[in-house]
């Protein structure tokens, strides 16, 4: 083959000196050349690397000083596996043991039943060897599952049945490797329901069809409700609803038999980490209030799981704080959780690293780029973890 490629360059060649000598043959040489030089190139294009070997490798362990640590990974839109496996490596550098994970039900169920698990397998396998727990959040409605003209997070009744029937189908096949699944995210926001305005009920309704086809299919799988989204939306908003109106509702409408633990969402804002938590305001502490709202329904034996945390600091977002407030306020967030809070089993930071640059805000919450640049506070938080 590369004696024959040679040639055929050789002729290439010997046609180009011949334009160059007499220009008038120009056109006639330029029609003798191009056959080869198509030949040349499908040749040349299907000489290809041999593709790498990703393998997961032997089982790590997390060291750490602080084990309630987790981060949410973000890895749903990475397609290149090499990249998957480094991003999971970093965070058991950085001493997180636990991650969550977005499994979307709208990428990989078909409307025939069919699921693909080649990305959800990649993910988990490699999760695994770093030696991660997961937290596996499920969501997004499949076109096939909802009305047309409508979003991928619009899910009415119609559609919880076959809900269940991935959720209990991703809890068989994971077993043993996956042992917590978040129903949905951020139910009391109408953007989380495809812009509709729906109830409480409505997603304790979800729960109670999810929650026994996930235990039949696994029976150790701890199924956790919400996340909640911390909003002081009033009754009656098109936004959604109060946090905590939102809880009080859940339990009045029988929802405590019906998971094993409490995600929340709690964001610092510009708030430092230890400011008092108050109803008219948003801010870390607001956790202690969700366990009040638990408390009083007599469930204190559930431990909450705040699969979202955090604080910004873009140089221009008003809820923004400066990169060194960012790294204090972090810290001792995580300080003050691990004395007062024994009731919180993990918390997430939101969020490890993004495939590819958001051009916004939001790529400021980020501990690590999407080239895998390590910034100060992933650093920080490595040194906090003993690493």
């Amino acid at each position: 083959m590369n004696s024959w490629l040679q040639a055929q360059k050789q002729t290439v060649k010997k046609h180009i000196q011949v334009v160059r000598n007499n220009p008038t043959h120009i056109l006639q040489s330029l029609y003798r050349i191009l056959p080869f030089v198509i030949l040349l190139w499908i040749l040349l294009s299907l000489i290809k690397p041999a593709p790498i070997l990703i393998t997961p490798g032997p089982h790590q362990s997390v060291q750490t000083n602080y084990p309630a640590l987790g981060v949410h990974t973000r890895l749903t839109d990475e397609v290149e596996e090499w990249k998957i496996q480094h991003s999971l490596q970093l965070v058991r550098e950085m001493g997180a043991p636990w991650i969550v994970e977005f499994f979307p039900w709208a990428y990989y169920h078909a409307e025939d039943g069919s699921i693909v698990w080649e990305h959800q397998d990649q993910v988990i396998e490699h999760a695994h060897a770093q030696g991660l727990t997961i937290i596996a959040r499920i969501g997004l409605t499949p076109e096939w599952a909802r009305p047309s003209d409508t979003t991928l997070t619009y899910l009415d009744a119609n559609a919880y049945d076959d809900f269940a029937t991935f959720a209990a189908a991703f809890a068989a096949r994971y077993q043993g490797k996956v042992d917590y699944m978040i129903i949905g995210n951020e139910p009391n926001l109408s953007y989380e329901w495809g812009y509709r305005t729906t109830t409480p009920e409505d997603y304790v309704n979800l729960l109670k069809v999810v929650y026994p086809a996930v235990k039949a299919a696994n029976p150790d799988m701890q199924i956790l409700a919400g996340a909640l989204a911390p909003t002081l939306e009033p009754a009656g908003s098109p936004w959604g609803l109060n946090d905590l109106t939102y809880l009080d509702a859940m339990y009045a409408a029988g929802a405590a038999a019906y998971f094993d633990g409490l995600a929340v969402h709690a964001y610092g804002l510009t708030f430092p980490a230890t400011a008092a938590p108050d109803p008219t305001i948003l801010n870390f502490r607001r956790i202690e209030l969700v366990r009040e709202v638990m408390e009083q329904h007599g469930d204190a034996e559930t431990k909450i799981f705040v699969t979202e945390t955090g604080w910004n600091d873009h140089p221009r977002w008003t809820f923004a704080v400066r990169p060194s407030q960012r790294i204090q306020y972090t810290l001792e967030a995580l300080e003050y959780a691990q004395a007062n809070w024994p009731y919180v089993e993990m918390l997430a930071l939101w969020a490890f690293r993004f495939p590819a640059p958001t051009k916004s805000y939001m790529d400021y919450f980020t501990l690590v780029t999407p080239e895998f640049v390590n910034k100060p506070i992933f650093e920080e938080l490595k040194r906090f973890t003993g690493n």
